[in-house]
């Protein structure tokens, strides 16, 4: 797995600021690149091969259930590819999370080896998430 540097805070106040991080890795036959850009209270996480934005979704933890609730906004509404891996990591983090997945192969097993490889970069770099 390769880590890109990213950037540090943009804003003033260095915590509360925004923080970019980009990586990338290759996943079975496919190299795939991440682009993280932690907000205030929420984490914008665009995952793909090519410059695209095909979808888009966000998710967050709901006070009055276990599971986040999701919401496709940009793209194929029945491709919920974003919409699932912004709800999983909506509960790992309790933030508001948007995702914009943009990879041909949805597989579960695949998205799954995405979703362990964002998992690990949390763990390596929770200053960027």
């Amino acid at each position: 797995m390769e880590t890109a540097g990213g950037g540090g805070a943009a804003a003033a106040g260095g915590g509360g600021g925004i923080a970019l991080h980009d990586f990338s890795g290759r996943l079975g036959e496919q190299r795939v690149h991440f682009h993280a850009m932690r907000l205030r209270d929420s984490l914008f996480l665009w995952v793909g091969a090519a410059p695209a934005l095909a979808s888009l979704a966000v998710a967050m933890c709901n006070p009055r259930d276990s599971i986040p609730v999701a919401a496709s906004l940009l793209g194929d509404p029945s491709d919920t590819a974003s919409a699932c891996l912004a709800q999983r990591l909506a509960s790992k983090t309790k933030k508001q999370i948007f995702v914009s997945y943009n990879l041909q192969n949805t597989d579960s097993s695949f998205t799954l080896l995405i979703e362990n490889r964002i998992k690990e970069e949390m763990m390596a770099f929770p200053e960027k998430f």
